[in-house]
C-alpha cells in the first residue's frame, strides 16, 4: 500500500513537471511570435514612411530646389534603413531619417507659399498619421519585448529558453537627439 502511495506521488509530481514545461514552453513560443508579430508591424510603418518621402522630398524640391544637401540626406539615410536588417540596424536608420526630415521641415518652414500648398499640407497630415503609427507600434514592440524579456529570465522561463535557443529581444530605442527634434512652426 505505500509503494502504491508512493508511486501514485512520484506520477503527480513528474505530471506536474511536464505540465509546468509545457506551459512555459508554449508561453515562451507565444511571447516570441508577440515580440516577431509588433516588429512587422515597425517594420510596415516604417515603410509606409519610406513610401510618403520621395512625394514629400518632391513637393519641397518644387520649391526649394536649391537644397540639394537636404534632399542627398534623405536619399541616404533611406538607404539607410531600407538595408537595416536588425533592429538596432533599424533604430539607427530610423533616427537618420528623423533627422533628415526635421531638416527638411525647417527647409519648408522657409517658403510660405509651399506650406499653403494643398499638396504639402496633405503629405505633411500623412507623415504625421504615420509616425503617430510609428509611435504606437514602436510602444506595442517594447512592450512586447519587455514581457519576453522578463520571461526568458525567470524561473521556469530561463530553463527553458536557453534549450529552445531564445535569448534577449533588443528594444526599439530612438537617439538622444531624436529626443529633442528642432521645434518647427508653420502658422
Amino acid at each position: 500500500m505505500k509503494a502504491r502511495v508512493t508511486v501514485i506521488g512520484l506520477i503527480a509530481v513528474i505530471a506536474v513537471l511536464i505540465a509546468t514545461y509545457f506551459n512555459a514552453r508554449n508561453s515562451l513560443i507565444t511571447l516570441d511570435e508577440t515580440v516577431n508579430a509588433a516588429w512587422s508591424e515597425i517594420d510596415n510603418q516604417l515603410q509606409r514612411r519610406s513610401d510618403l518621402i520621395p512625394n514629400f522630398v518632391n513637393t519641397v524640391r518644387g520649391y526649394a530646389s536649391h537644397e540639394e544637401r537636404v534632399f542627398s540626406d534623405i536619399a541616404e539615410a533611406r538607404a539607410r534603413l531600407a538595408g537595416a536588417r536588425t533592429v538596432e540596424e533599424k533604430a539607427e536608420g530610423y533616427n537618420g531619417v528623423e533627422s533628415a526630415l526635421s531638416r527638411l521641415l525647417v527647409v519648408a518652414e522657409q517658403y510660405p507659399d509651399l506650406k499653403a500648398a494643398a499638396n504639402f499640407i496633405a503629405l505633411q497630415d500623412e507623415l504625421a498619421g504615420t509616425e503617430n503609427r510609428l509611435a504606437v507600434a514602436r510602444r506595442r514592440y517594447n512592450d512586447s519585448v519587455g514581457s519576453f524579456n522578463t520571461r526568458i529570465r525567470s524561473f521556469p522561463g530561463s530553463l527553458i529558453a536557453g534549450s529552445l535557443g531564445f535569448t534577449a529581444r533588443p528594444y526599439f530605442e530612438i537617439s538622444e537627439a531624436a529626443r529633442s527634434r528642432p521645434q518647427v512652426n508653420f502658422d
